[in-house]
């Protein structure tokens, strides 16, 4: 082969000869030191001369290979666009058709782009000249209209449709139509690669807003199909979770306030326009489908499972107002919690771990909701049929009570006949805990109401009052105090059997009032027992198992609990025990738990060194799975929290402050998981540029107990990587979670810790003031009684000199 030079000018984009200069055959070392001088070495007087002001720059060469297999050597100058590289190239090899409708991609396929030819540049990367992603767009969409090859078709149109040029071809020329005509009329495998097609698409933040209900409907009979073949559910289960993400309310914009009810204002043809309302009404057509979705949490597959569960956590996470009892009732009925706890004790990897810690942060909120709803019998028919169905399992006859009142309510343990007043405290959570209670046993609960009836008044257990008290005890012990609050690093499955619990505990609470022959004055004195016994029983929850904690509250006698409460008075002020302390204490654990938030989010906006690691899930997707060209990169988050810029390095330098020197960034609102170990560092030799690895194999390496992953919702990653100590694994992992938008889980146990002793601290602080002031702490804060009538006023006060 004989050499071609590039001309020294090029009408198209002028610039200087040297900056891409090919060669058909690979020069020698000597032929390309020649090759690579630069202009000023060309003019030089004494080119041989070794004064460091003489010295050559050389441009890194990649060899480019052509469409008909020949190879060149080029030296691209980074500071071109990829446009002028490929018109450059074309014009010296003589291609004679249109630049545009070429472009250049790496080894790996990966489309090269202004934002990364610097990066390929200087890594001497491998180019191929391919077909421009126009040209590829149509090509696909004319095989799509003809039903051509659809498996080979399909197959090539998921792997590229990521890529944000293919993209937005293909949807300006319509390609998006044909998808989904193919998802309509097609099963099988043809479905599968068709839908993750769709699902890959739909990581970009535009193109699919016109997706209409009769295709959330598809995808939600697809699902609902007990037939449906796992590669179908899976990419049709991450498809509704997207579309379920794409709420409003949670647009990228300005950070709403809490009081705000209003979606940030978002440009026409934006996705965030569907959300839980639009895809529930669908969902609501096919009575199956969450039937489906929770039965598939029990798939040999992990991955569906997983996909299950992070569509279970996203419809949680987002269900509105106007249909969230609803959605919760549906939950709860198809009993998700022990399909979840099953998880718990089956799962053998650490896939799910992430999923199942993000169900408990959502069943928190879920259960703090509850206690904060009112029970308003009078306006709600479900408080009204709970409260019926509870005075009807008593089989007790109401009673007058002089003055046109009657006895009723107080007869099962009620202080008053006002029940929204008396659940105040616990709301419907308490509720729904007294009618579960009853309905495990109507013919005990009846038993021991009129037992309870047949002693003098002082003596009787107030039943109903002990099972709200129960409830609050139980949502203090596992920190109850508030939507988004949830700092459990560890499984716990006696939390979502929190029905289970109470019942129990509310047993207990009888037992220990009849051992210990109590009076209406013993109350306080009786759930002081109560709380020392959820303590010892719910202990270590991970790793307890069930009939230990039913040993421990239906074994355990009166004389243990009192001699170890008594031990444990030694050593606790009785202080804390009382309600405004506990009051007291759940407001600063939120404080706290926002103060360590707004640390966690500064430090990843202070950014940090990782380690380029290999991902070690068996749900990643192999032909996401690259060797990393460089074995470091360093990550900031930029203030406005929406982008984490980034860049790639062979070794670790002093970065600026701001993102400058980040030439690469992943979008936030990308991000659905954060999963923890499970990475490991790349072999040696892969850094070096060998490659020992299979990348398509199962893997045998450990993963690194400080590496973590960032996911999308189709569960490809983002990033892979391994922190360099405990700390910075903990303010990345723990910051992540906390900045994504559905509120996510605290993983690791720093930041318990943190939030734990601050709540703490705060406490004694506040308690020093107390006692400093000698004020009296009541045991609980009784509001009078309201006025008879409106005869009243305020008066203005006014100081003595006024």
């Amino acid at each position: 082969m004989t050499d071609v030079d590039l001309p020294t000018e090029v009408s198209e984009a002028p610039m200087s000869a040297n900056r891409l200069s090919p060669t058909l055959n690979p020069p020698s070392s000597s032929s390309l030191s020649h090759n690579a001088k630069s202009p000023s070495q060309s003019h030089s007087p004494n080119p041989s001369s070794s004064s460091p002001a003489s010295k050559p720059r050389l441009v890194p060469t990649n060899s480019v290979t052509l469409q008909d297999g020949t190879t060149v050597r080029v030296r691209i100058e980074a500071t071109l666009a990829v446009e002028d590289v490929v018109r450059q190239l074309c014009i010296s090899v003589k291609i004679k058709d249109p630049p545009n409708m070429y472009a250049l991609r790496d080894e790996n396929e990966e489309l090269v782009t202004n934002e990364n030819l610097k990066k390929k540049i200087k890594q001497k990367t491998n180019l191929k000249l391919v077909s421009s992603p126009a040209v590829e767009a149509a090509e696909i969409i004319t095989k799509l209209q003809a039903r051509d090859r659809l498996g080979i078709t399909l197959t090539s149109l998921r792997k590229i449709i990521r890529e944000e040029q293919f993209a937005e071809e293909f949807l300006n020329k319509d390609g998006l139509h044909e998808l989904i005509g193919i998802i309509n009329t097609n099963q099988g495998n043809i479905l599968a690669y068709a839908l993750t097609a769709m699902q890959n698409l739909m990581e970009l933040d535009h193109g699919w807003s016109e997706l209409t209900d009769d295709f959330i409907f598809r995808v939600v009979q697809i699902l609902s199909s007990p037939n449906s073949l796992i590669n179908v559910c899976r990419p049709a289960t991450a498809i509704l979770k997207k579309l379920v993400e794409a709420d409003p309310m949670t647009a990228p914009g300005p950070q709403l306030a809490s009081s705000s009810r209003s979606p940030p204002f978002q440009p026409p043809g934006s996705v965030y326009k569907f959300g839980f309302e639009v895809v529930y009404e669908q969902m609501r057509k096919e009575q199956r489908l969450l039937e489906t979705v929770v039965s598939r949490l029990g798939s040999a597959d992990t991955t569906m499972a997983l996909y299950s569960m992070m569509l279970i956590n996203s419809l949680l996470a987002h269900a509105g107002d106007a249909r969230w009892e609803e959605f919760v009732g549906e939950i709860e009925r198809l009993n998700v919690r022990k399909a979840v706890i099953r998880l718990m004790s089956s799962h053998t990897i650490e896939d799910l771990t992430s999923c199942i810690l993000d169900f408990q942060a959502n069943m928190v909120r879920v259960t703090y909701r509850k206690k904060i709803t009112v029970v308003e019998p009078e306006f709600e028919p479900g408080h009204f049929e709970s409260l019926a169905y509870i005075w009807t399992s008593s089989q007790v006859h109401e009673e007058p009570a002089g003055e046109g009142g009657t006895l009723k309510w107080r007869k099962l343990g009620f202080d008053s006949e006002d029940l929204s007043q008396e659940f105040k405290e616990v709301g419907v959570l308490g509720l729904d805990c007294f009618k579960h209670c009853i309905t495990q046993d109507p013919d005990f609960f009846a038993k021991v109401i009129q037992e309870q009836l047949s002693r003098p008044p002082e003596r009787r257990c107030p039943i109903a009052k002990a099972s709200n008290e129960v409830v609050d005890l139980l949502s203090e012990h596992w920190a109850i105090f508030g939507p988004g609050y949830s700092t459990s690093t560890t499984f716990q499955p006696f939390f979502l059997n929190f029905y289970k619990v109470h019942d129990l505990a509310t047993h207990f609470f009888l037992r220990m009032w009849n051992e210990s022959a109590a009076t209406h004055g013993d109350f306080s004195r009786v759930a002081a027992l109560v709380r020392s016994q959820v303590k010892v029983a719910l202990r270590t929850e991970n790793v307890r198992a069930w009939h230990e904690v039913e040993s421990d509250f239906n074994e355990c006698e009166y004389q243990a609990v009192r001699d170890r409460q008594m031990r444990e008075l030694e050593l606790e002020d009785d202080v804390m025990s009382k309600v405004p302390i506990r009051n007291m204490r759940a407001k600063l654990y939120k404080e706290s738990f926002e103060f360590v938030r707004r640390q966690r989010i500064h430090c990843l906006m202070q950014g940090a060194w990782f380690m380029n690691a290999m991902p070690l899930a068996s749900n990643t997707p192999r032909d996401t799975i690259r060797k990393p060209s460089c074995p470091w990169k360093f990550m900031r988050l930029d203030p406005n929290m929406k982008y984490i810029h980034f860049v790639d390095s062979q070794v670790k330098f002093v970065l600026r402050n701001g993102i400058e020197d980040l030439p690469d960034r992943i979008d936030v609102s990308l991000i659905s998981e954060v999963t923890t170990n499970t990475c490991a560092p790349f072999p040696q030799a892969v850094l070096r540029g060998g490659d020992p690895v299979d990348f398509t194999a199962g893997y045998h390496t450990a993963a690194s107990p400080l590496s973590f992953s960032l996911l999308t919702s189709s569960g490809s990653s983002l990033a892979d990587l391994i922190a360099p100590d405990q700390s910075r694994w903990a303010d990345w992992v723990d910051g992540m979670n906390m900045l994504r938008r559905d509120g996510g889980h605290v993983a690791s146990n720093e930041t318990q810790t943190f939030v734990q002793a601050l709540t703490e601290i705060g406490l004694k602080i506040r308690l020093l003031n107390l006692s400093g002031d000698k004020a009296e702490i009541p045991s609980g804060i009784h509001a009078g009684h309201p006025p008879t009538n409106s005869d009243f006023f305020f008066s203005e006060l006014y100081d003595s000199q006024g």
